[in-house]
């Protein structure tokens, strides 16, 4: 009896170890953080919780592909910035060094044709918005040629507006043939009309001269949004060139 006790006993033991063993080992697999996790049976020791990394040969030999061609690709970078390295100092050094000069002052009748932001300003195109690359003022109530009134805008080089301005330009805000206004008076001064050619700069636009005039004006034949009325210097480089 004692011995099937024992035997038992013996049994018994050996069978609450192995499933001890077990449930700690589940609860190990869960425990999150090396060392010092606590699970429900408190701080696991740290080769119970704690499994080493293992590196196999695959991820050596894909790590050291990737490596490589990150090495390969390093010097055609560096040659590629190398080739285009001056023509960006060059660019920088330029822009910095450059000195905008505003075209001579130049008015028609009360309006700035030409001229400054200062010039601009006399006139009373005051109402200025700058952006990065250039700066146009407005005036309210401009009239030209004794029609109007329209709206009317200078448009200035530079964010600053040092660079001038080198035309000046009228439009109506609501009436789109407001600004014929102005051409019948024209024509009926003697002041010539011809029609640019298509594919420029220049297209869709009626230029009116006439000798002896500082200025000439070309008109939109097409627009978007706006129609456009623009005055510039008679400079006869600047002239277009009209259809045959």
């Amino acid at each position: 009896m004692g011995k099937s006790r024992t035997t038992g006993g013996a049994a018994t033991h050996q069978a609450c170890s192995i499933l001890l063993k077990r449930r700690e080992q589940m609860h190990s697999k869960r425990s999150v953080g090396c060392p010092g996790s606590y699970s429900a049976h408190g701080l696991y020791p740290l080769s119970t919780y704690c499994r080493p990394w293992r590196v196999s040969r695959r991820s050596l030999n894909e790590g050291a592909v990737k490596t490589s061609a990150r090495d390969k690709r390093a010097p055609d970078l560096l040659a590629r910035f190398a080739i285009f390295a001056p023509w960006l100092m060059l660019m920088t050094l330029s822009s910095c060094g450059e000195e905008r000069r505003p075209p001579a002052s130049f008015m028609f009748g009360d309006l700035p044709v030409s001229g400054s932001l200062a010039d601009a300003r006399r006139a009373g195109f005051t109402a200025c918005i700058p952006t990065n690359a250039d700066m146009r003022c407005r005036r309210e109530g401009v009239f030209f040629e004794r029609q109007g009134p329209f709206s009317a805008a200078v448009d200035l080089d530079g964010g600053d507006g040092s660079g001038g301005f080198d035309h000046l330009t009228l439009w109506h805000p609501t009436d789109q043939s407001a600004l014929i206004a102005i051409t019948d008076k024209l024509r009926t001064d003697g002041w010539s009309e011809c029609l640019t050619p298509d594919g420029n700069r220049w297209a869709d636009q009626a230029v009116y001269q006439h000798q002896g005039s500082p200025v000439f004006v070309a008109l939109d034949l097409s627009y978007w949004s706006k129609r456009r009325l623009t005055v510039y210097p008679a400079v006869r480089a600047n002239i277009p060139q009209c259809r045959q």
